[in-house]
């Protein structure tokens, strides 16, 4: 069984930054890893898998001067990033073979960054919690009013 919550925040400027900063982080995550198996195509590589993508996009681009940056964001916005590229692979291949009923589905695209539709998700291993005084915790964010 899977939940669901959706909460309206309020957040504070230092609280929006976070947030942005989290939002762009995944972005860049996803489209790193959709760059990495495109390239990979293209060249004639074998398919990459989950776990070599997530070393390679998330472990390895920490340890670089480039991306050091991603380390300020929860690690779990990050992988849920290239979970959701891995959904859109599957869905796109099952829809190939005819495994997948319903229209065609399209090849995952790159995440623009002028694109107000932003998401991210934190799974129950992030510890989000909702506060006894009405505050959404979570982590690396802080206490949201909700």
């Amino acid at each position: 069984m899977q939940l669901r919550y959706n909460y309206r925040l309020y957040p504070t400027p230092g609280q929006r930054h976070a947030l942005a900063r989290a939002f762009g982080c995944a972005r860049v995550v996803f489209n790193d890893g959709l760059r990495a198996r495109h390239d990979a195509r293209e060249n004639r590589q074998p398919y990459i898998s989950d776990g070599e993508l997530s070393k390679r996009v998330i472990t390895q681009a920490k340890n670089t001067p480039e991306r050091s940056w991603l380390k300020e964001v929860s690690a779990v916005v990050l992988q849920q990033a290239l979970a959701d590229l891995n959904t859109a692979y599957r869905n796109f291949f099952a829809s190939l073979t005819g495994k997948r009923k319903g229209a065609k589905v399209a090849p995952p695209r790159f995440r623009s960054r002028k694109d107000n539709r932003q998401a991210i998700r934190f799974t129950r291993n992030a510890r989000f919690s909702v506060t006894p005084g009405g505050k959404l915790r979570l982590p690396k964010i802080g206490d949201v009013p909700v």
